[in-house]
């Protein structure tokens, strides 16, 4: 049992091996794959599969999850695994960890308080949660595989101005949508139903205040890292919630409630 034990160690090991010598090679591939998803998904403007847009689905019954549920299975690889990276890296500065963990903040926030004081009984599909669970993982490794392993800082990176403002944004970013969630989560009384009009904050001028909190948060950490692979993250970000969901969202609203404020924006406050 031993030597079967120590062969099959030898072989992962000759993988792992083999992988190392493409890796750098592999993750600019899926910084490329992200961007191309983020202008497919873009330009085929499918309405997303979330819960106000099921109930009027006319389609096969599809099995569905709880968000609640979704939120625990999903976002906790897209901060263990760059755990894990900064854990086994032997490149890592103290810059790479400063970078890195601006992502696992965002993620233990989606987790463990977004995720579980999520209310109500709305369900997503479960091939949806399939999806998600495969990005959060993929770009876990991405970002965090790459910030740890290869990209590179000169000790002044911390004090300079790429640095300084991308953190900036990333936390005004979180701010935003920390704060659209908690008045999104509240929008109706205990033991009431349906759908009401977001009120407050950035909600008075546009839509998606969550979502435009979440793209100034990712356009802030692309800045403060300055590598495709940041930059590939932001961009699909901006096109999926963004362009979609955004979009979606305010057709929606408008449809939905005939009082529905008519000066209200999509995405950008007074621009968009």
């Amino acid at each position: 049992m031993t030597e079967v034990l120590a062969d099959l160690g030898g072989v992962v090991g000759e993988i792992l091996g083999w992988i190392g010598g493409y890796e750098r090679g592999i993750l600019g591939a899926i910084a490329i794959i992200m961007v191309a998803l983020g202008i497919y998904t873009t330009l085929e403007n499918r309405t997303p599969e979330c819960p106000r847009y099921l109930a009027s689905s006319t389609g096969p019954k599809k099995r569905l999850i709880s968000n609640k549920l979704a939120a625990l299975l999903t976002y906790p690889y897209a901060f263990l695994i760059p755990c894990y990276c900064m854990y086994v890296s032997r490149n890592a500065s103290r810059v790479n960890i400063v970078l890195v963990s601006l992502m696992v903040i965002h993620y233990l926030q989606r987790t463990f308080i977004y995720g579980l004081m999520i209310k109500g009984n709305s369900k997503i599909p479960a091939h949806v949660l399939r999806m998600s669970a495969t990005f959060c993982a993929l770009n876990g490794y991405m970002i965090g595989r790459y910030h740890t392993e290869y990209a590179v800082y000169d000790a002044n990176w911390l004090t300079g101005p790429r640095f300084i403002i991308g953190v900036v944004l990333f936390f005004t970013g979180m701010a935003i949508n920390v704060h659209s969630d908690h008045i999104l989560r509240n929008l109706r009384k205990p033991g009431e139903t349906g759908y009401k009009i977001p009120r407050g904050g950035l909600f008075e001028y546009v839509s998606g205040a969550n979502y435009f909190g979440e793209i100034v948060e990712w356009s802030g950490f692309a800045l403060a890292c300055w590598t495709l692979h940041s930059v590939a993250f932001a961009f699909f970000t901006a096109g999926y919630i963004g362009l979609i969901k955004a979009f979606a969202h305010h057709r929606w609203y408008l449809d939905k409630f005939e009082d529905y404020p008519k000066n209200r924006k999509v995405l950008i406050p007074f621009l968009l």
